[in-house]
């Protein structure tokens, strides 16, 4: 072996692994907050341990999902508020997740970024953590990888891999048929999808993110940095109670192209575009931003989060279980033969 003259070193390159240790012994305490049963190890060995058994479940199927956050990330990054996003990466695997019939039982992150910055991957990483305690799944493991060269200063990125189960011949969809009843439960703003079309709408706006908002209280910023919203405990409540034929996310796509995606072939739906009022930061993305109807309704959720897809005679109970659930519930309309989304009324 020879010494090099130069004493280089890994910190020398841009990587700090003592910063990654001491990143690891600020988030137990939020990890911990997120244990349930099933779960068998601690976050800092090679891989984690879950025990289906230990969760409750007899004869499981295990349901994967895995996503980011999109180009909300740009809005976080730039002005510092990197709480939420945290929640907004879980709410989009869990909320896929649970779709399928499926309880979310443990999630893992992917966190990478140019240089460490040790405060505000705490700060991301335990809005993680809270994404978990309100969704009921663990958070058991992830990766946090320091790449220089990678990515501008400050700029990071985000992933997230959520795992579920159910008990064998529970899945969904299951039993759609025409007649059955569209439930929407509102969303809490944009969540995130669509975000690339808002970046180019504000910009054309002439605003700043610290500007007033011109739809809600607050920064511009700070209010469309609003969390995904997480319907799992809410919709699992429902899936148990008996009737729920389908759940479709309202994730990019919109509602055009989400529902479908769980209705049978030869299948339909019919909105009614007045059942709900549109949110107010809808209105002024397509007022500013000059956005068609039905682009709208092919890029955002327009204020419905979630469809849960219910049987006509169960449709009354669903709702006022929902709404007892804390959920905002709309009557969209119904399944209908003949495939696609057709609506009627008007969004704006």
């Amino acid at each position: 072996m020879t010494s090099g003259k130069n004493g280089m070193s890994y910190a020398d390159a841009g990587v700090d692994i003592d910063a990654g240790n001491e990143l690891v012994e600020r988030i137990k305490p939020a990890a911990k907050r997120t244990n349930r049963p099933g779960v068998m190890s601690g976050l800092g060995g090679f891989g984690a341990l879950f025990d289906l058994k230990a969760a409750g479940y007899q004869d499981p199927i295990l349901v994967g999902a895995t996503d980011g956050v999109g180009t909300k990330l740009r809005i976080a990054i730039d002005t510092g508020h990197v709480e939420g996003v945290g929640i907004d990466l879980v709410a989009m695997c869990v909320n896929d997740l649970v779709c399928q019939g499926a309880e979310p039982l443990f999630f893992l992150d992917y966190f990478a970024t140019g240089k460490l910055e040790t405060e505000k991957a705490a700060r991301i990483i335990e809005g993680i953590a809270e994404g978990c305690v309100r969704s009921g799944c663990a958070l058991i493991g992830g990766e946090t990888a320091e790449m220089p060269g990678m990515y501008p200063k400050g700029d990071f990125d985000l992933a997230g891999f959520a795992v579920g189960a159910m008990e064998r011949g529970t899945a969904l969809p299951e039993g759609v048929v025409e007649g059955d009843v569209l439930l929407g439960l509102g969303s809490d703003g944009v969540h995130s999808n669509g975000y690339s079309l808002v970046r180019q709408i504000v910009k054309y706006s002439g605003l700043g993110w610290e500007a007033e908002s011109p739809f809600g209280k607050g920064k511009l910023g700070e209010v469309l940095l609003t969390p995904t919203r997480l319907y799992v405990k809410q919709v699992l409540n429902a899936i148990r109670a008996g009737g729920v034929h389908a759940l479709a996310h309202i994730t990019g796509g919109g509602l055009t192209e989400n529902l479908p995606r769980v209705l049978p072939e030869g299948l339909g739906a019919d909105i009614n575009l007045d059942a709900w009022e549109l949110p107010g930061v809808f209105q002024w993305l397509a007022k500013t931003g000059g956005v068609e109807e039905r682009e709208m309704l092919k890029t955002f959720n327009c204020g419905i989060g979630m469809i849960v897809v219910v049987s006509a005679d169960r449709a009354d109970a669903l709702e006022e279980l929902l709404k007892g659930e804390g959920e905002t519930v709309s009557r969209l309309g119904t399944v209908t033969a003949g495939e696609g989304v057709r609506y009627t009324g008007s969004l704006l």
